[in-house]
């Protein structure tokens, strides 16, 4: 395991070399930024070459998971590349051949939430909190737009992508949003491993999760092409996206104009 204090992402394997395990390493707030990001897709570009890993399981240093992606980097100029690499990543995790077990206590919000939902499994503290706060900022969520509709209802969806309001990680397990709803998500993710992932054929797992997996990963990679679209072509071509963002970044109130 690196222990290196100024690396966004610790990656190490477990289990035999069969368990690699990313850990978000930016407390307290584990920022989705560009830095981040590249960590990121890296770590998953090495373990899809690799075909030998059982699982992945990604969680975090510190209280909180993420406090989600960088407002600076949402502003106009800076949001299409932050937006190509973070749907690039997603796509990314969705493509992967082997199961993404995410273990989250804390905070898990905004940009942070799009990378914990495009794992196969999240293992949540009871008292976390999943939330996607972007609308308050008058921007929406890309990733989770097009993701949450397909993983739980969209009554609750649509809750949570409207108002911008945070559940628990109980209440996100008895949505399905979390799997389970744990004291201690990283042993319960261990835990899984041990008894379900790790005395399987990882050639074999990479099959199971094309046949039930691909028609999903498909759908979501072509919608984020839209909503992206959708988000820079339009939405920040709007008066209240913008103040919102630079409203959020200044420490003062928005002044909507509805516009």
């Amino acid at each position: 395991m690196t222990n290196t204090a100024d690396v966004p992402l610790r990656v190490w394997r477990q289990r035999k070399g069969r368990l690699l395990r990313l850990r978000l390493n930016r407390p307290k707030a584990n920022i989705i930024d560009a830095e981040m990001i590249a960590a990121l897709d890296g770590a998953f570009a090495e373990i899809a070459k690799s075909r030998d890993a059982h699982a992945v399981l990604l969680d975090h240093e510190g209280e909180h998971f993420s406090f989600g992606a960088s407002v600076d980097e949402h502003l106009p100029g800076q949001c299409a590349g932050m937006l190509g690499a973070l749907h690039g990543l997603i796509k990314r995790m969705l493509a992967l051949p082997a199961p993404i077990l995410v273990a989250v206590k804390g905070q898990c919000l905004g940009g942070g939430l799009e990378v914990a939902i495009s794992g196969h499994m999240i293992f949540a503290a009871p008292d976390a909190s999943f939330g996607q706060p972007e609308i308050k900022l008058a921007v929406f969520a890309p990733a989770a737009s097009c993701l949450l509709p397909r993983l739980i209802a969209r009554s609750h969806a649509e809750d949570l992508l409207y108002s911008g309001r945070s559940i628990s990680g109980q209440r996100a397990a008895e949505i399905g949003l979390a799997a389970t709803a744990t004291d201690n998500p990283e042993a319960a993710a261990l835990a899984y491993y041990d008894e379900h992932l790790a005395g399987l054929s990882a050639s074999t797992l990479g099959f199971a999760i094309e046949a039930a997996r691909g028609p999903f990963r498909d759908a979501v990679s072509a919608d984020l092409d839209r909503v992206e679209t959708l988000y820079l072509d339009g939405l920040m071509n709007t008066h209240d996206a913008v103040e919102g963002l630079e409203a959020f970044i200044g420490k003062r109130p928005a002044k909507w104009e509805h516009r």
